[in-house]
């Protein structure tokens, strides 16, 4: 059910806290919750009492990505089951992007994969000093596909080609550093620094910041219905590679995958 892995709350000035709530697993994504927090940022969206939205995660973890079974489900998928999957991450990402509510990002802990895509489609990102963050997929012979243009839209081509192309581990100097965070501070410090940010957005009429949003996406760019199917036939394909079967079923199986094994012979 929706309420057991994701809860909405909202306060009586009209901010809605959206928490990812499967903390013994790291908050990771499956086919349920990525529905979920889709219905949800819809449901949010034509609310018009709703002011500003929080995304966080229960527990120590942001995101870790996908989970291990979700995972296992899509190693079994042909390219067109992959496609249909991918059209729903796809439409997720794009629903919590495009909201008209301003939308804050308070990350808790870590955010690794989609995780870090989930960050990237907020308007602003908070986040603990102690958060790592890390874009994984070549690891399991994938690409971030779906994710991509919010990340590459907040970090920057340079950016994006060094952490998407090593998968290393960066720190919250190096979000800050490459935009995918704004601001960040110690964990006892997080919720303040949070308030502080709905406090100021409290201040702009609702409309006005509404206009703003809008704004901001048509002179960068949207991320279009073309460019989104062409992310989503993306990730289906490269799934459904050789090598991405391989680095899924290497992963699933706590192996190295055939190329980590060749680079170290």
């Amino acid at each position: 059910m929706t309420d057991e892995i994701l809860l909405c709350e909202t306060d009586g000035r009209g901010v809605a806290t959206v928490t990812l709530n499967r903390p013994d697993i790291h908050n990771a994504l499956n086919a349920e919750l990525i529905a979920a927090l889709t219905e949800t940022f819809d449901r949010l969206n034509a609310d018009d009492a709703v002011r500003a939205v929080i995304l966080t995660g229960k527990g120590k973890s942001f995101s870790a990505g996908a989970d291990l079974n979700y995972m296992k489900q899509a190693a079994g998928h042909s390219e067109a089951e992959n496609l249909a999957d991918a059209r729903n991450v796809a439409a997720m990402f794009h629903t919590l992007n495009t909201m008209r509510h301003p939308t804050v990002a308070r990350v808790n802990g870590a955010a690794y994969a989609g995780g870090t895509g989930l960050i990237a489609c907020c308007d602003i990102a908070i986040g603990a000093d102690h958060a790592k963050f890390a874009v994984t997929e070549v690891r399991i012979g994938i690409a971030p596909s779906t994710i991509s243009p919010y990340l590459l839209a907040v970090m920057g081509p340079r950016a994006a080609r060094r952490y998407w192309l090593t998968a290393e581990r960066f720190g919250v100097d190096e979000a800050f550093r490459y935009g995918l965070l704004h601001d960040y501070a110690p964990a006892d410090a997080l919720d303040g620094k949070v308030a502080a940010v709905i406090d100021d957005l409290l201040l702009g009429g609702p409309g006005a910041v509404a206009a703003c949003k809008a704004l901001a996406q048509q002179l960068h760019g949207p991320v279009t219905a073309e460019l989104r199917e062409r992310t989503a036939a993306g990730i289906a394909h490269i799934r459904a590679t050789d090598e991405g079967q391989e680095g899924l079923s290497a992963f699933l199986e706590k192996r190295k995958p055939s190329w980590q094994e060749e680079a170290s012979s």
